[in-house]
């Protein structure tokens, strides 16, 4: 569906400029945005490479293997519904660490491997599950420590100090996460009271 939206804006935007006669200014703006998505690509590239580089040599040290020790109590009481030691509560982990760190192309594979876990947990239902929505709501609002791809984005604009939004990520991704698990234990509560 949002392909037939994007599609449909597009054409509407064509056509509105062939009738006002401003064409030339369209194919202007497509090349300038073309090389600016290029430009953006590479800022984006050699800062996720760096920052994936890092991951993998915390990983092989062992240092993602002792921070999902730690998170793993935390991880077992929000998703009470998984067992303690079923794959999806690993991927859980490692996709919760991807996005801690800003890595959130890293990330997507594992929370689709997670997904695809819980959706088995779940019997296959075309329903999602508790353990699916809560996932969802954490992995959407994931406490980030550093915004690589943001910090990537300031960079490739030359930014002053791309690394000032680090700590106003922290509190707001800190609120959003919290404000994320309270809701969805409100209206998993109020679901439960009801009978759903």
């Amino acid at each position: 569906m949002v392909n037939y939206i994007w599609v449909g804006m597009m054409l509407i935007g064509i056509v509105y400029a062939a009738l006002n006669g401003t064409i030339d200014e369209v194919n202007k703006a497509l090349f300038k945005g073309a090389k600016e998505a290029v430009t953006l690509c590479f800022g984006l590239m050699s800062v996720l490479v760096f920052w994936l580089g890092l991951m993998k040599i915390a990983e092989e040290a062992g240092l993602l293997k002792k921070l999902s020790i730690l998170f793993r109590p935390l991880v077992t009481r929000l998703f009470p519904d998984v067992p303690a030691n079923h794959p999806a509560i690993g991927y859980i982990l490692s996709n919760m660490m991807a996005n801690t760190f800003g890595l959130g192309n890293a990330a997507t594979p594992l929370g689709i491997k997670a997904m695809e876990q819980l959706k088995e947990l779940n019997g296959g239902k075309d329903h999602a599950s508790r353990s699916m929505v809560t996932f969802l709501a954490i992995n959407t609002s994931s406490i980030t420590i550093i915004p690589t791809t943001v910090i990537a984005i300031r960079m490739t604009h030359g930014s002053a100090s791309p690394t000032d939004i680090v700590f106003p990520t922290l509190i707001a991704t800190f609120i959003s996460t919290i404000g994320a698990i309270l809701i969805d234990r409100y209206y998993y509560y109020k679901r439960k009271r009801n009978g759903g």
